[in-house]
């Protein structure tokens, strides 16, 4: 690639994620950009971030449109240095090989190229990937496929071509050309109902052509196959479900932070050997003592999941077990890891979906303080801001479920934890106090845990301890 031409690939984000999705562009080409310049909004698995720039100068290419999912490590942007001068039309001969790899071409793939040169001077439309040809096609860029795809990228029309870096280009698999297409025929083939995968290309190495596509649109519907498919396949959307017969009425892309917590409760699910215990609490006290340090402090009085927060934090000193992970080694040897410190995750609802932020060393905190960036953490998490060492560094998850009005709940932990304390509703029962028949505000603790990092008799430990700092708020508090 020339030397005045940077290339910024999609970076790791954190945690080892592999990919994110392209939300937003905040710049366009032409634009003059500086370092460290926001310029895309990606959303990963884990939060939405501003991607800033590395480069400064003007950018010549954007790989990607809004929506579409990009690899970490793949092509962002393109931009030219500042001050270069304006790359010429005509592209070195490296670059005119819409097939070259670096290495000698088989001639195949050298036929195909030709091919494709051929058609593009023609201005016959027959586009293999790219922006049209000179017959009428307005300029536009491709995008880097994955790199199990061969691509044939052509100059285009109006804006000129700048010859692709060679790592990029060497990720095409030498003496082989995948049937990929440009987007104008792909659109073609969308438009009129077309599946690429059943045509055969007729251009070189099965090159899929645009009048391959016109040849599929034209040729007369093949009668419908016997019901012989399986029970769970359906058609596509506005189409009937061939198990339940009823109309597709939506399909939605899993992805980003749904996508996550798909895999995250998938695998929590099938490698944990969780247990659940559960305990009614009276809450009266607990109320009570905050409705009088509200009277106290109007606006900074703790909320009652800090208080109860804190209890947590003392608890799991008490009871370690439950703040550690299951480690299975590549040799399948094991281990259980244990922390010096507590980070208390907490479940947040947002409109992206379920996440979990986390306080971290939460054991340090008082309850004001961890009420505070409980406060600071929902508002980013909802927002779509947390980092993603906010959203994935948590030793033990506490879940406030009842606000959505439920008692009780059957939790998936939040793998790789060990466990998760559920809270639900505070609400009135009839309670006996001292012999006497009264009513209360009672509430349900439930705590889901991995039966391979304690018994028991630990996790009914833990869960009575938090119940007690519950039901005598004063004296738990004095000695924490």
């Amino acid at each position: 690639m020339s030397s005045e031409m940077q290339v910024f690939r999609l970076p790791d984000l954190g945690e080892g994620l592999t990919e994110a999705e392209l939300v937003n562009w905040l710049v366009a080409v032409g634009d003059e950009i500086k370092i460290d310049q926001p310029i895309a909004e990606v959303e990963t698995a884990k939060s939405m971030v501003e991607v800033p720039s590395p480069y400064a100068g003007t950018v010549a290419e954007l790989h990607g449109q809004a929506g579409e999912t990009l690899d970490v490590g793949k092509p962002l942007i393109s931009i030219a240095r500042a001050g270069a001068a304006p790359v010429s039309p005509e592209a070195p001969a490296a670059a005119e090989d819409p097939v070259s790899t670096g290495v000698p071409a088989s001639p195949e793939v050298s036929a195909a190229a030709e091919t494709y040169r051929t058609e593009e001077k023609a201005g016959s439309g027959n586009v293999l990937i790219g922006y049209g040809t000179p017959g009428g096609a307005t300029g536009g860029r491709t995008r880097p496929r994955k790199a199990s795809a061969a691509v044939v990228d052509a100059a285009p029309a109006v804006v000129p071509e700048v010859p692709r870096e060679p790592a990029v280009a060497g990720t095409r698999i030498p003496g082989k050309l995948s049937a990929v297409i440009s987007p104008l025929v792909r659109k073609m083939a969308r438009d009129h109902g077309v599946s690429l995968d059943s045509i055969e290309g007729s251009g070189a190495s099965g090159l899929i052509m645009r009048k391959d596509v016109e040849a599929a649109i034209s040729a007369p519907a093949e009668p419908a196959e016997p019901a012989s498919a399986p029970a769970s396949a359906s058609t596509a959307e506005g189409g009937l479900d061939t198990r339940t017969g009823l109309a597709v009425s939506a399909r939605t892309p899993v992805r980003g932070v749904r996508k996550a917590v798909a895999a995250n409760m998938a695998r929590s699910r099938s490698e944990i050997p969780e247990a659940t215990v559960w305990v009614d609490v009276d809450a009266t006290a607990l109320l009570e003592m905050r409705a009088e340090l509200k009277k106290r402090s109007p606006h900074d009085t703790p909320g009652l999941l800090a208080f109860i927060a804190r209890f947590v934090t003392a608890g799991l000193k008490k009871y370690p077990d439950l703040n550690t992970r299951f480690e299975t080694a590549a040799d399948g040897s094991q281990e259980i890891v244990g922390f010096e410190g507590i980070n208390l995750g907490f479940a947040a609802q947002t409109d992206r979906g379920l996440v979990v932020p986390s306080v971290r060393n939460a054991h340090q905190m008082s309850a004001r303080e961890l009420d505070a960036e409980i406060r600071r953490l929902t508002a980013v998490a909802r927002e779509g801001k947390a980092t993603p060492t906010e959203l994935g560094s948590g030793t033990f998850t506490l879940n406030n479920y009842g606000v959505f009005g439920v008692d009780g709940s059957a939790a998936i932990i939040n793998y790789p934890e060990v466990a998760m304390l559920g809270v639900g509703r505070i609400i009135d029962k009839p309670w006996v106090v001292n012999g006497e028949l009264a009513v209360r505000k009672v509430t349900e603790l439930t705590l889901a845990f991995d039966h391979r990092v304690c018994d028991g008799e630990t996790a009914a430990g833990f869960l009575r301890y938090v119940a007690d700092c519950i039901e005598n708020p004063g004296g738990a508090l004095a000695d924490m």
